[in-house]
Parts: structure tokens; C-alpha cells; sequence
């Protein structure tokens, strides 16, 4: 039986265990395989119309697809077997911005074998929470006008276009029936948002009965909107645990590109803010767990940024701006549970992934803001030495003075403690004396000038 997974608080080896103690060690999540229930008629959302979407604006440009929301798929560890059959996972997403038509990207990237969708479904999360759907917002979702769709191995599938509106700041729930056996090989392991998983295929129901909450989100990569006039940009948050929302509180939506969306907002921006960030993930090296404990969870860490930048930058509906907050796993993983000696970088290493990032995004018209790297002495994972201290303060100089950058965004001075500035500032600090709790991360979107994104 599935059970719920405890929030990730690092890659503490002890939380670690205690992760792979639940779900995502040896999970099975099977039921049997009775016929599609009855009763389950649903609406399928109006197709929005080619003509619709090319539609100009006062300004002569022309209406475009933004990303609300994304997440970053990874692999999942050998050892893990996760397998669905005959069940149906209600997912929820908290969107940044809104828009009058939406597409959902589901992904089996990192899928053997092809991904068999009976039927899925997005709608608006009901006041109440949980499981419950708003009345009148449930849409079927199609795939070149199809509802039931085998995705290949190693693609992702985006949705046609429903025509509903999606308010701004609002929950999504996008519930996903999987008939046939379907071992869980593409995942976001963090969430730090309650999913859930039902007996049969139960995507059109205004509630349903849990058999499990989950810390995952399963199969789902993202959410774009048609922005109307609403919205014509997005910025990616590319990043690591710190930007996935590790420590934050779950279900609050207090992930710092989180809050920055409700800055802009607050600020009428209509930008939308999507969420690259995946613990443990570094700019050099893809997940790489040396023998070990590592092996049973490392592989969620992901492919380096140098290795996904294409897929979860240069892809992204309407990305124009992209923030980049990455290196502190390149310099502390190495000689741990996670990394091995081998892998140890130097500051001139992680400052040639800085370059390389800023290239391609030039390349592509985006511009790209460069955020310091955090204190983290004392940290409870083996990170810290003066040695690689001198690493971070080394490389953040750079990002300041180089002017390589379109901009710099200093979260290390936001962040630090006055008094001993190789660590977080106590009032900030989860605990773990690397990660910011959710105080730290409204202080790191406040940090963040409003009109680097104008």
C-alpha cells in the first residue's frame, strides 16, 4: 500500500531513509481491474478555434501561449518500483498567471515503455481543498481530439487547447486514469503539495476517495494558459532544492517563485513564473550516486542544468526571463552520500556553467539574471569546508563584477547573518542551516526588483 511520503527536508542521509521508507522505496500501488465505473460522464472543454489564438492585440501583437506552471521531471532509482494499475491520480498545480484556454504537458520522459492514458481531466480545485473540484469546471482532456492516448517512451504530450478560464494564483486539479499496469518512472519526487491516488478511473468525479496522498507529481511537467491580454511572458526559476521549495511549508505555495508570482501580480505584471528547480541538482554533473545509499535516491537529483536546459528553459511557453540559482550542490555533493570525490569542481568549473547558460540563453533572446550563492556553514549534510567556502565566495564575486549577467539578483546578502556571513541569518534559517524556511523565502522574492521583468 502506498503510503504518504515525508516532506524532504535535504539530502540528509537520516531524512533520506526515512523517505525511502515510504513510497519511494518498493512502492507498489496496485488494485484489480474492474470495468470503468458508470456515471462518469464529463464534460469535454470547447476546442479553441486556430484563428483564436493568432488573434492581434491593440499593439498588433499577436495573443500567445505563457507557462503558468511547470515542474521538472526526473527518473526514479532502480530500486524504486512504483507502479499504478487500474487508478486514477488527482494532481494539484497552484498557477501563476491566468488566461481564457489552457494545455497541459504530461511527460514520459524517462519512461521504457509506452505510457497508456485511459482518460484525463483538469478542473478548478473547490474552495473546501482536498480532492474536491469546483462545480462546472470539469473539462476531458483530448490529445489530437483523442481522450484515451498511448504516449511513447521518452516523449512528453501536450493537450489540445480547453477553452476555460483560469484565474490567476488559482489551484488546478488534473487527474490522470492509468488502465494498464504503469510502473512510476517519471516523477517530480518533492512536491511539497498533497496528491492523491484512487481506486479506478475516477478523473470526472467532484471528489474522491483517497487510497493514498502522495509528495509527487506523476506524469505532469506543465500548465500553459492563452494569455489574451493578460499575460506575455514567463520567467524560469532554474534551480535546485532551494527554488524546488525544500523546508517550506506543504500545501502553501510558499516556494520563493511562489511568492514572486504574487509580487508581480500584486504589481498587475503578467508574467507567469514557472518552477525549474529539483533537489539535489547540480549544473555539471547528472544524478550520479556513488555505491551506496545514494543509489536508492540520488536519481531524483536529476540531469545536470547544462544537460535540461533545453527542455526546461528553451521549451517553456513564453519564457523570456530566466533566474538562475545553482552550484551549491557542485560544490558541497562531492566525497558525500550523494556525489563522489571524483566529481569535485572548482570555482572555475561552476563559473564555466554559468557562462555556458548565459550563452544559450542569449542565443535564444532571453534574458538572464545571475543569484549569488547562499551561506551554508554548519550545514547538516557535509557540505561545508573553508575550502569550498572560498569556492562560493569566489564564484559570487564573479557573478557580481563580471557583468556577464543581464542582472544580479544577491540572495547571499539578502540571506546571511550579519554577524557571521558564511551563514544563514537565524531568522531565516530551516534548521538544516542550508535551506531558507518560509520566512527566508519571502525575504529572497522581496529581494527580487520588480522591473527586471518589465
Amino acid at each position: 500500500m502506498l503510503r504518504r511520503i515525508r516532506r524532504w527536508s535535504g539530502h540528509r542521509r537520516g531524512t533520506v531513509l526515512a523517505v525511502l521508507a515510504g513510497v519511494l522505496l518498493g512502492a507498489v500501488v496496485q488494485s484489480a481491474m474492474p470495468g470503468r465505473p458508470a456515471g462518469d460522464a464529463a464534460r469535454t472543454g470547447t476546442p479553441v478555434r486556430a484563428a483564436a489564438l493568432l488573434s492581434a492585440d491593440g499593439g498588433g501583437r499577436a495573443d500567445r501561449w505563457v507557462g503558468t506552471w511547470a515542474t521538472v521531471p526526473t527518473a526514479v532509482p532502480a530500486t524504486n518500483t512504483t507502479t499504478f494499475a487500474n487508478q486514477t491520480i488527482r494532481e494539484i498545480v497552484h498557477v501563476s498567471v491566468g488566461g481564457d484556454a489552457i494545455r497541459v504537458r504530461l511527460s514520459n520522459e524517462f519512461g521504457s515503455q509506452p505510457l497508456t492514458i485511459g482518460e484525463a481531466h483538469l478542473a478548478r480545485r473547490a474552495a473546501a481543498g482536498g480532492t474536491q473540484i469546483a462545480a462546472g469546471t470539469d473539462h476531458r482532456l483530448t490529445f489530437g481530439g483523442r481522450a484515451a492516448v498511448t504516449v511513447p517512451a521518452g516523449a512528453p504530450l501536450v493537450s489540445d487547447p480547453v477553452a476555460v478560464a483560469v484565474p490567476a494564483r488559482s489551484d488546478l486539479v488534473i487527474s490522470i486514469y492509468l488502465p494498464v499496469s504503469t510502473p512510476g518512472t517519471t516523477i517530480h519526487a518533492f512536491s511539497f503539495q498533497n496528491n492523491y491516488v484512487a481506486a479506478g478511473n475516477v478523473t470526472g468525479r467532484a471528489s474522491v476517495t483517497p487510497t493514498a496522498t502522495i509528495g509527487q507529481w506523476y506524469f505532469l511537467s506543465g500548465v500553459s494558459v492563452h494569455s489574451g491580454r493578460n499575460a506575455d511572458a514567463a520567467v524560469v526559476a532554474f534551480g535546485d532544492s532551494i527554488t524546488d521549495g525544500a523546508n517550506t511549508t506543504a500545501d502553501a505555495n510558499h516556494r520563493w517563485p511562489d511568492l514572486l508570482a504574487r509580487r508581480l501580480l500584486a504589481d498587475r505584471q503578467g508574467v507567469g513564473v514557472l518552477n525549474e528547480g529539483i533537489s539535489g541538482n547540480r549544473m555539471l554533473h547528472d544524478a550520479n550516486p556513488p555505491p551506496g545509499d545514494g543509489e536508492n535516491f540520488v536519481a531524483f537529483f536529476g540531469q545536470s542544468a547544462l544537460h535540461r536546459f533545453d527542455r526546461d528553459v528553451a521549451s517553456q511557453p513564453g519564457a523570456r526571463f530566466v533566474v538562475v540559482l545553482l552550484g551549491i550542490n557542485d560544490i558541497g555533493q562531492p566525497g558525500t552520500v550523494s556525489a563522489p570525490a571524483s566529481d569535485e569542481v572548482t570555482a572555475a568549473d561552476v563559473i564555466g556553467a554559468h557562462r555556458q547558460l548565459i550563452a544559450r540563453a542569449h542565443q535564444l533572446g532571453l534574458r538572464i539574471y545571475g543569484a549569488t550563492i547562499m551561506p551554508f556553514a554548519n550545514d547538516t549534510f557535509g557540505f561545508f569546508s573553508p575550502a569550498r567556502e572560498a569556492k562560493r565566495q569566489a564564484v559570487n564575486a564573479w557573478i557580481r563584477t563580471s557583468h556577464e549577467f543581464d542582472a544580479v539578483i544577491d540572495f547571499d546578502r539578502t540571506m546571511r547573518d550579519p554577524a557571521h556571513p558564511d551563514q544563514l541569518n537565524p531568522t531565516f534559517d530551516s534548521g538544516d542551516h542550508l535551506h531558507p524556511n518560509d520566512a527566508g523565502t519571502q525575504a529572497m522574492a522581496n529581494a527580487i526588483p520588480l522591473h527586471l521583468f518589465g
